[in-house]
């Protein structure tokens, strides 16, 4: 077998991929095949199989792909990316997976498993083989029902593991438990910059997990990005949650979109921001904080000291006052160069406000969700599909590889 390593290694991937199908006796998959013949693996390379494709005769990777590819990937070093999201990998498929970032000169920076069913047993596979990992750099599991005992397994890993800049556990089932425990890690580890806990399971109504967030986020010096959505967020957890944002030196991008927050929570987001907050971005979008909430941050983002850049307001309930304040804002504030606001009552006056902004220059086309026209002499504002970006402060980990290939499609 050792043999056979040694020989495999000097071969093209996809002859090593075909030989390992042959002797394992798994059929090969025509898409994992097409991509390992178009790839090069003399300089660090990145592997795109994700399986949200809609190409004729496409086959989602399954655990026996997995198997093959985790044994041939294992000899070659200079694999960094690896994007398997939105296959139908299991359990199985991750104990495979676990078993290459175990490899003692794996060089994998990145691995996207979004989407796929990975459930507890897997997640504890993998957050296991990460804890004597010194190369990921970036973990994607989002949509993976991993629960409970998934989510205090990475929790564990946490503690032990330096080397991972970016964790995604959104949609995974998370519970109150795997929740506290995160944020207990997180009190720790000083190397994680982006974490991603959205659509947690949460069914008390006291928002604990807000409160053991907030206590962590003054000790914590290396988290940048924090996504929360989708978490049921009130009024009072944002109260909660703004305590250790006032006292946090470091995070600069806050995603609170889809929960309850309205113009209170959207107060006491106001006085963090006029605490000399490191925050840049802030996505507030499918919330209800209406005309009131509007203008305090419109207040806040003028005043002396704010640094935010990017705000998402879109489906916020708000109407002329609050938007025309926020345009103001943008006006008045050296800061502020993209805003959203699609989804609110965009009348009259609030179109002729954006329009001014675009026809002088003060907002670009890129830096918003919104265009005007006219009709009969009146302005209307059309929709632009402009987002935040999710990912506005972690560097896509592939890059920092000098020499590497562009990502195989």
């Amino acid at each position: 077998m050792a043999f056979l390593a040694t020989v495999m290694a000097a071969e093209p991937i996809a002859d090593c991929y075909k030989a390992i199908c042959e002797n394992e006796k798994i059929a090969i998959n025509p898409f994992v095949l097409e991509n390992l013949e178009r790839t090069t693996t003399t300089r660090n390379f990145t592997l795109n199989l994700a399986g949200n494709r809609k190409q004729k005769g496409f086959q989602r990777l399954t655990d026996s792909d997995i198997l093959v590819l985790s044994k041939c990937l294992q000899n070659y070093q200079t694999l960094t990316g690896l994007d398997l999201g939105y296959n139908n990998i299991s359990d199985e498929g991750a104990a495979y997976l676990a078993m290459l970032l175990e490899a003692q000169d794996t060089m994998l920076r990145s691995l996207d498993l979004t989407f796929n069913n990975i459930q507890t047993h897997g997640a504890e596979l993998l957050a296991g083989s990460l804890q004597g990992n010194s190369s990921l750099l970036s973990l994607r599991l989002s949509g993976n029902k991993i629960g409970r005992n998934g989510g205090l397994d990475f929790a564990g890993m946490l503690r032990v593991n330096m080397t991972l800049q970016e964790l995604e556990l959104g949609e995974c089932d998370l519970e109150m438990h795997g929740m506290i425990g995160l944020s207990t890690a997180l009190k720790n580890n000083t190397t994680l910059r982006s974490v991603d806990v959205s659509r947690a399971l949460l069914f008390s109504l006291l928002e604990e997990w807000a409160v053991h967030f907030s206590k962590m986020l003054p000790v914590n010096s290396s988290l940048v990005e924090l996504h929360l959505g989708k978490m049921g967020l009130t009024d009072t957890g944002m109260e909660r949650l703004s305590e250790g944002l006032k006292l946090n030196h470091r995070l600069r991008y806050l995603d609170l979109r889809c929960n309850r927050v309205s113009r209170d929570g959207a107060l006491h987001l106001s006085k963090v921001l006029k605490g000399n907050s490191p925050l840049e971005v802030i996505d507030l979008s499918s919330n209800r904080i209406e005309d009131p909430g509007a203008e305090y941050l419109s207040e806040a983002i003028c005043c002396e000291g704010s640094v935010l850049r990017e705000l998402s307001v879109c489906r916020n309930n708000i109407s002329t006052s609050g938007l025309l304040s926020l345009a103001g804002a943008l006006t008045n504030s050296p800061a502020l160069t993209h805003i959203y606001i699609w989804g609110n009552h965009l009348e009259e006056p609030v179109c002729q406000a954006f329009k001014e902004l675009l026809n002088t220059g003060r907002l670009t086309p890129e830096q918003t969700d919104v265009r005007p026209y006219e009709v009969d002499g009146h302005v209307f504002l059309a929709e632009l599909f402009h987002h935040l970006r999710k990912h506005l402060f972690f560097t896509d980990v592939n890059e920092q590889n000098a020499g590497s290939d562009s990502p195989q499609q």
